[in-house]
């Protein structure tokens, strides 16, 4: 479960033992540890921790400072510290860290948020457009380019690498590439297409570029 305490959304793994008293500890992942006793209710085991919500969050804190995470990860501009508990059994986000069991499912997170958000955002920037051909969207890794606009078999193709960048950014190269479908070349007629749908497009080029 997870719970709130001050401005922190703490992770809470409960683990039932035959032992008489509920006790409180942070592992090395910064989760909170709850051993009680076995008919002990959820009810009870909240309450008690607000009850204590300050010792609490100061040994949070602390158990925050003393950890080495496990990598660095960013999401739509925004970077997470992932720590890998074998226990989890889903993705779970609280502030500025993502708990996953393992590389595997944090890579599967990803994939699938690849394909919502890009789809997403590629209805959104439709709507830019008059008359723009129906097309494939198409996503993978590429060391070169963002995205690539394939006009003769209409696939539009993303860099997966977008997934980290913010949302802003992802847009101006999803209305680049479906700019593309008017102009093949770069002239200044495929500038002004881009412009008048993203009218602060060469901001956005240069953070790319960065």
């Amino acid at each position: 479960m997870n719970i709130s305490l001050g401005s922190y959304n703490i992770l809470v793994k409960i683990i039932y033992k035959n032992n008489r008293n509920i006790y409180f500890r942070f592992d090395e992942n910064a989760v909170l540890i709850v051993t009680c006793p076995k008919r002990t209710i959820d009810g009870e085991i909240v309450a008690l921790i607000h009850k204590n919500a300050n010792a609490l969050i100061k040994m949070y804190e602390k158990a925050l400072s003393k950890k080495e995470y496990d990598n660095e990860f960013w999401l739509l501009g925004k970077k997470y510290n992932v720590v890998f508990n074998p226990d989890l059994e889903e993705i779970q986000i609280n502030g500025d860290f993502i708990y996953a069991k393992d590389q595997k499912m944090l890579d599967k997170y990803v994939a699938n948020e690849i394909q919502r958000v890009f789809n997403e955002e590629i209805t959104l920037c439709r709507q830019c457009f008059h008359q723009l051909p129906e097309f494939t969207l198409k996503c993978r890794k590429m060391k070169t380019r963002w995205g690539v606009c394939n006009r003769k078999d209409k696939i539009i193709t993303l860099n997966t690498e977008l997934i980290k960048k913010d949302i802003d950014l992802l847009d101006y190269v999803i209305i680049h590439e479906m700019a593309h479908f008017y102009e093949g070349n770069h002239s200044k007629a495929f500038w002004d297409i881009v412009e008048k749908a993203c009218p602060n497009y060469k901001e956005k080029r240069a953070r790319l570029k960065k």
